[in-house]
């Protein structure tokens, strides 16, 4: 880790961990598109990928849980964006198709659904302790057809 050795909040959410790990692999499947694309799709898909755990980490330093379900359901939004253009590319053979990316994706979708209804259905103030634990382990696949 940068800086100190203090764990942020955000950091000790399973799903922040996940979308971070999502942006390495977006920006590492990005790096084999054609040139002609480095102001196309692969800076949206770039851009839609690091939205996402941008907006748990703001969230997550909010006071409220309304503000932190609102950034939450951003960063769902850009997930669906990146969800999208990771179709696109595989259908115009920018990249192949990569298991591990979309198992990748379904884990960050299934782990930040369970978040925001975890938090839905919370008491509006939260209490920092308990808002840190994440025992989310939902891991839902999806099907695979992806045509």
């Amino acid at each position: 880790m940068i800086g100190d050795s203090k764990e942020r909040p955000h950091q000790r959410l399973d799903v922040w961990r996940d979308a971070m790990e999502l942006v390495a692999l977006v920006y590492r499947l990005t790096s084999v598109f054609p040139a002609e694309e480095r102001y196309g799709l692969s800076a949206q898909m770039r851009r839609a990928a690091v939205s996402v755990p941008s907006n748990i980490a703001e969230g997550a330093a909010r006071r409220s849980n309304a503000e932190l379900i609102h950034f939450l359901s951003i960063a769902r939004g850009s997930l669906a964006e990146l969800d999208t253009q990771i179709l696109l590319a595989d259908r115009l053979g920018f990249a192949g198709h990569d298991p591990g990316l979309m198992q990748l994706l379904d884990r960050t979708f299934a782990r930040l659904n369970a978040l925001i209804r975890s938090k839905e259905s919370a008491p509006s103030v939260r209490e920092d302790a308990a808002f840190y634990e994440s025992p989310i382990t939902n891991h839902e696949s999806r099907p695979q057809s992806h045509a």
